[in-house]
C-alpha cells in the first residue's frame, strides 16, 4: 500500500511524541504512516487541499475551512475518525456565584471574556449563542479576547484560562470555557467553584476530526481507518498513545455537529464561502 502522509498542527511539544508513537504502531500492522508538523491549521487546510498532505488532524474550524475549500475546487473530503472525546461538547458561558445575571440578555453592557479570535470552543460558537438572544459582540456586549496561540484554533488552553482570570479578577463579568476546562480550572484552583456558575449553554458540538484529502490512497485509508477503530484501551501498547491523545476509542467520523459552527464562521466573516480567510486583524 502507499504511504499516507498525515498532517498535525504543533499545539503542544507532546505532538512530536503522540504522533512517533502512533506512527510506530501502525507500521507494525502493516500501515504505512508518516506525518509532518504544522505551526497553524490554516496552511495545514491548504495542503490538505492541494494534495501535499493525505491526511489531516484536524480542528473544527480547519473542517469548515477544507470542506469550502473542496466545495470551491469541485473535490471532496472524507471525515475519517474522531475520538470518543470529540463528540457532543459544550461551552460554558460563566459568571460569578454572586451575580445579578441570570440569562444572556442580561450581559447587555456586560464585559464578556473569550479566548482566542480562532477559538470555535471559547469564541465563535459562545458568541453565536450571544447573537441568538439578539446582543450583538462588540455592540451591545464589550468582548474582552485573549489572543493566546492564534493559529491553533483554540487547542491552547491558555485563552480560556486568560478569560477565566479575568473573571475572577473582575475585569469582566462573564467568561466562556469548555465544560471540561471549567472543571480542570475548579479543580486547580484557578476558578473556585464556589465562587463561579454557569449562566448558560451552547449547543452540543463536535470538535476534532481527522479528515482525507483527495490525494489519500483509498485502499491505504481503509487500512488505517480499520486499525484506528479497532483500537483497543484493554491493549497495554495502545493505551499510552490513547491516553496522550486524550481518548479511550476512536469513533467513525461525523459532520452533522459542525453546522452551528458554519452559523457562527458566517456571522464572524471568519471564512467566506470559498474558503478565503476574510476575519480582519487574523494572522496565524
Amino acid at each position: 500500500m502507499k504511504t499516507l502522509l498525515l498532517g498535525a498542527v504543533a499545539y503542544d511539544p507532546k505532538t512530536v511524541t503522540i504522533w512517533e508513537g502512533f506512527r510506530r504502531w501502525l507500521r507494525a500492522r502493516d500501515c504505512d504512516l508518516d506525518f509532518v508538523l504544522y505551526a497553524h491549521y490554516e496552511r495545514q487546510a491548504e495542503d490538505l487541499l492541494a494534495g501535499r498532505i493525505d491526511v489531516a488532524w484536524h480542528s473544527p474550524l480547519a473542517w469548515v475551512r477544507s470542506r469550502r475549500l473542496a466545495d470551491a475546487d469541485g473535490t471532496a473530503l472524507t471525515a475519517v475518525t474522531m475520538r470518543d472525546t470529540d463528540r457532543d461538547l459544550t461551552t460554558a458561558v460563566v459568571v460569578r456565584a454572586d451575580s445579578p445575571l441570570t440569562s444572556v440578555t442580561d450581559l447587555a453592557g456586560r464585559t464578556v471574556a473569550v479566548g482566542a479570535v480562532d477559538s470555535p470552543q471559547a469564541t465563535l460558537l459562545p458568541l453565536s449563542l450571544l447573537r441568538s438572544a439578539g446582543l450583538e459582540p462588540d455592540t451591545d456586549v464589550k468582548v474582552l479576547r485573549h489572543d493566546t496561540g492564534v493559529g491553533l484554533h483554540g487547542d491552547h488552553i491558555g485563552g480560556e484560562r486568560d478569560a477565566a482570570i479575568a473573571l475572577r479578577d473582575g475585569r469582566a463579568d462573564a467568561a466562556c470555557m469548555t465544560d471540561s476546562n471549567l472543571l480542570l480550572f475548579r479543580q486547580e484552583g484557578t476558578l473556585p467553584a464556589a465562587a463561579t456558575r454557569v449562566l448558560a449553554h451552547t449547543d452540543r458540538y463536535d470538535h476534532c476530526v481527522m479528515a482525507a484529502g483527495p490525494s489519500a490512497d483509498p485502499a491505504a485509508l481503509d487500512h488505517l481507518t480499520g486499525l484506528l477503530l479497532d483500537m483497543s484501551y484493554a491493549d497495554a501498547e495502545a493505551r499510552p498513545l490513547l491516553d496522550l491523545e486524550g481518548l479511550t476509542r476512536w469513533l467513525p467520523g461525523r459532520t452533522d455537529r459542525y453546522d452551528a459552527l458554519e452559523k457562527a464562521v458566517d456571522e464572524a466573516g471568519f471564512y467566506d464561502r470559498r474558503g478565503g480567510v476574510s476575519v480582519r486583524g487574523y494572522r496565524p
